[in-house]
């Protein structure tokens, strides 16, 4: 599993707010009306289970997919589960506990995202910090899409800008870290080296 980046919980209130757009609804209805502003992303990078089952029952299909079998910190419906198993799609399980990034799932993020394949990934714990390293590691004109659960979907644009908020972002919580030495290659990695 590698070093852990642990979210500090001093930290924890600047995730409430969307990195992106918010789409407000339920379910389908949110990912609907995102979808006429989704453009014709360089990578698409869907996070979570219910974001992407629904992306996929719309017939839009990520590049990278990332999901845990889980919503709101419960197993999903067999539906939705089932629902992000599509054919073609390159399987990849990590470990990556709550409240934690792991190397390990920074390094699958990468590999996925230079792939020629449409990838997805299985996170074994959670997902719900992984949109971070997928909005700091995409290309320029990239859309990250993950779900604010009972609120919506959020669509994040990968802009010069927003990368560099993000990198400014993980300073902050690598910083806090212990040891925070270790990190180096961390830090390397999220910035595409």
């Amino acid at each position: 599993m590698g070093l852990q980046i642990l979210l500090p919980e001093s930290l924890r209130h600047l995730f409430r707010e969307p990195f992106g757009i918010l789409y407000e609804g339920v379910g389908g209805d949110a990912v609907r009306s995102s979808v006429k502003d989704l453009g014709n992303p360089t990578k698409l990078i869907s996070v979570g289970d219910v974001t992407t089952f629904h992306l996929l029952e719309s017939n839009i299909i990520p590049d990278v997919l990332i999901v845990d079998d889980r919503t709101k910190r419960a197993p999903a419906s067999s539906q939705v589960v089932d629902g992000t198993k599509h054919q073609g799609f390159a399987e990849i399980a990590v470990d990556n506990p709550a409240g934690v990034i792991t190397e390990e799932l920074i390094s699958v993020i990468g590999d996925a995202l230079v792939s020629d394949q449409n990838v997805r990934i299985f996170v074994k714990g959670e997902e719900d910090l992984a949109a971070l390293p997928a909005m700091m590691m995409a290309p320029v004109g990239s859309v990250i899409m993950y779900g604010q659960p009972d609120k919506g979907v959020i669509l994040v644009r990968v802009t010069e800008p927003k990368k560099a908020e993000i990198k400014d972002l993980f300073d902050i919580i690598l910083e806090k870290q212990d040891h925070k030495e270790q990190f180096n290659n961390v830090r390397r990695k999220l910035n595409g080296y």
